[in-house]
């Protein structure tokens, strides 16, 4: 689903952005009473945390 070798995600910043607003949005799904997107977020949220900085290794990206 997230290409973590790709340059894109290279800096940190981008990696991070990408969690907080894949998260921010469940948290706002939550709370507009979208219990079904909530979770559907969350869950693309907790999967780009782990991949895009748990398990991200900055050797493994790929030059262009």
């Amino acid at each position: 689903m997230i290409d973590a070798r790709h340059p894109f995600f290279r800096p940190l910043w981008r990696r991070v952005a990408v969690v907080a607003v894949c998260l921010g949005w469940g948290v706002f799904e939550f709370v507009s009473g979208a219990p079904f997107w909530g979770i559907l977020y969350t869950a693309v949220g907790v999967y780009a945390a782990w991949s895009l900085l748990y398990t991200f290794k900055p050797g493994d990206i790929e030059n262009e």
